[in-house]
């Protein structure tokens, strides 16, 4: 614990992986779908089809994400489930670059698939964190994972925005094969940054059972048992309701910033422009929020992050300028990085390491939902009430009860239950 290879190690699988957040789930995915995958359809058709897409992918995930972490502690099998999640990811990655032009179905199968893979190998990821640092590291570490995450995640989108703004400079055809070279050089990026972590982190062996049906039924077991457990930890539940209020807003502004952009009549290329905004200025700011936990309280700089969110979403829902658009790109990066890595890290203190990937089941669970919950409140109010601006401002509500309920939250008194509970 506490190796600065090991900790180097796990931290690059953010900087591998987030290529394909950015590069295809935020950047081009959505506006090749349109364009060339479902060229032929209806624009509202198109987004309905990429939205039942995503929280398809989502709603697996949270199906098969407890029984999974509870099968890997039970096995020891961390580290392999990370493997062929990432691999499912990386090769649907390089898949898509095959799709041919409105091939909406296949473009949608192995989208899912990509999301399947790139979700699934991010539980198993976030269970090896107690792995590799310790309860006064914790903090740092994590802000280091995501940190690395903008800037690897963000050299690679800006190297492909090139590539699909300026397709003659390398000996491209157009727009469209340029695109396909990016989705397979985030296959490439993927596979290769990942190998750090398959090499030097290595999994504690606390895995006891073997055999394929006895680990799965372990698993089933030790699942029930963590459900049981987790009822009757209220401090483990408040801090899981609150993360699950506050983080549906923020994967909420991720995923419809873009979008709402486009619905204020903002050019693609100056929100292409906001994006790299956010990933550029993301990495500093996230190594500033994990050093301000050290030398503050997780929990206070955590309900910052969600005050400063609450000011974005209010600001958003009144602006009119393009540079204001910009000013909220800057002030959404110095704090979604910080607010992401601090909920990971204080999760982490408050679960015993031999049962970090069932109880990171749980956490990612939530997070899943609230890739589902958040984008269909902001569609419904948007429909009812025929304005954009306020269904970005019902972004708010999550805010306002994430941070009543974090401030209920014990974190000493929660890991002292916790620990009871499981008898460790």
């Amino acid at each position: 614990m506490n190796n600065k290879r090991n900790i180097y190690a796990w931290a690059m699988y953010d900087w591998a992986n987030s290529a394909y957040a950015t590069t295809v789930i935020a950047g081009f995915f959505p506006l090749f779908f349109k364009e060339y995958f479902s060229a032929s359809a209806d624009v509202t058709v198109s987004t309905a089809q990429l939205g039942a897409a995503n929280s398809l992918s989502s709603l697996i995930i949270v199906l098969i994400a407890p029984l999974l972490g509870a099968v890997a502690d039970a096995g020891g099998l961390k580290k392999r489930f990370l493997f062929l999640f990432a691999y499912l990811g990386i090769l649907m990655s390089a898949a898509l670059a095959l799709v041919s032009k409105g091939a909406w179905e296949m473009a949608i199968f192995v989208y899912v698939l990509g999301n399947i893979g790139f979700m699934g190998s991010n539980i198993f990821y976030d269970a090896l964190l107690p792995s590799v640092a310790g309860e006064k590291t914790v903090d740092r570490v994590s802000g280091l994972g995501f940190a690395l995450g903008y800037l690897g995640g963000g050299l690679l989108f800006a190297l492909n925005v090139m590539l699909v703004q300026q397709p003659d400079w390398f000996g491209l055809s157009g727009k469209a094969q340029a695109v396909k070279l990016s989705f397979f050089s985030v296959a490439l990026w993927w596979a290769l940054f990942s190998l750090p972590l398959f090499f030097f982190v290595k999994e504690p062996k606390n895995g006891t059972v073997k055999g394929a049906l006895p680990v799965a039924t372990e698993g089933y077991r030790r699942l029930a048992k963590t459900f049981k457990k987790v009822s009757k930890l209220k401090g483990l539940q408040l801090f899981l309701v609150a993360y699950w209020l506050y983080i549906d807003g923020v994967d909420t502004i991720i995923r419809m910033a873009v979008d709402y952009g486009m619905a204020l009549g903002f050019d693609a290329k100056s929100l292409i422009t906001a994006l790299l905004i956010v990933q550029f200025v993301g990495f500093p700011a996230t190594l500033f929020f994990a050093r301000l936990a050290q030398v503050w309280e997780t929990k206070k700089a955590i309900f910052t992050a969600i005050l400063i969110y609450l000011f974005i979403v209010l600001w958003a829902s009144v602006m009119d300028e393009i540079y204001e658009f910009y000013l909220l790109a800057v002030m959404i990066a110095l704090v979604q990085g910080g607010i992401q890595a601090l909920s990971r890290s204080y999760y982490a203190k408050m679960i015993p390491a031999e049962y970090a990937a069932e109880f990171f089941g749980f956490y990612n669970l939530l997070g899943k939902f609230a890739a589902i919950l958040g984008p269909l409140l902001v569609g419904i109010v948007a429909l009812t009430s025929g304005s954009s601006r306020a269904a970005i401002a019902s972004i708010a509500i999550f805010f306002i009860l994430g941070a009543g309920l974090l401030l209920l939250v014990d974190e000493k008194k929660t890991t002292r239950q916790v620990r009871d509970a499981l008898n460790l």
